[in-house]
């Protein structure tokens, strides 16, 4: 396994790098300079908090490209029925916020530490990492929030207090960009995503479809 520097923010290619289990390096840190330029080659970090820091880049990758978004007769229902409104960039700290502190039944503790959302923050301000908000009866209820590279949309985590609150601020913000965004990265394969339509492609196509949209050489 490649041991990063603390010093150089740099990584190994992970088109050339293929270690068995996705994940291409360790250590680093987690400043919003070395998490931007890590999310451009396609790589993110995603440990326990009580590790070090691990950068993954798995292959095959779990996508989904917008206009390919399924929806379900009930979801639809949900939706028409105006049961939630969504904003975008309204309030990202209390969705970043949120989704670490969401308890997640197949998950020990989070992986989303205070340096990393401090990192997403700074990012936030600069234009870069994006928030979804989903609200009912004025209260946040259920959000995402992830990374713009080029013509993907990188997510990162999500949050629901109440039943569908998230998969509807999914579904709303692919039809909301389907022209905007050619995939969203969701990274590693989950029922919940794989029933709007996700699936897999290998590293190489994704990493394709990232650098071309994004001018990466």
């Amino acid at each position: 396994m490649i041991r990063l520097d603390a010093d150089d923010i740099s990584f190994p290619d992970p088109m050339l790098y293929n270690p068995d289990q996705g994940v291409i390096a360790i250590g680093g840190d987690l400043r919003p300079e070395r998490l931007y330029f890590a999310y451009q080659l396609g790589i993110f970090p995603w440990y326990n908090d009580d590790s070090e820091i691990l950068w993954w880049c798995p292959d095959p990758r779990f996508i989904l490209v917008p206009n390919e978004l399924k929806i379900s007769k009930s979801m639809s229902k949900i939706l028409n029925r105006n049961v939630f409104s969504f904003t975008e960039n309204k309030n990202f700290e209390a969705v970043i916020k949120a989704c670490q502190t969401t308890y997640r039944p197949d998950q020990d503790g989070t992986w989303l530490n205070d340096d990393l959302i401090k990192s997403f923050i700074e990012l936030h301000k600069h234009g870069i990492a994006h928030s979804i908000e989903v609200w009912q009866n004025e209260e946040l209820v259920g959000g995402f929030y992830g990374i713009k590279i080029g013509r993907v949309f990188c997510g990162e985590s999500m949050f629901s207090k109440v039943s569908n609150a998230s998969k509807a601020g999914f579904i709303n913000f692919c039809k909301t960009h389907v022209d905007e965004f050619d995939l969203i990265d969701c990274q590693v394969h989950s029922e919940h995503l794989e029933s709007l339509g996700a699936k897999m492609i290998s590293k190489k196509e994704y990493l394709t479809i990232l650098y071309q949209s994004s001018n990466v050489e």
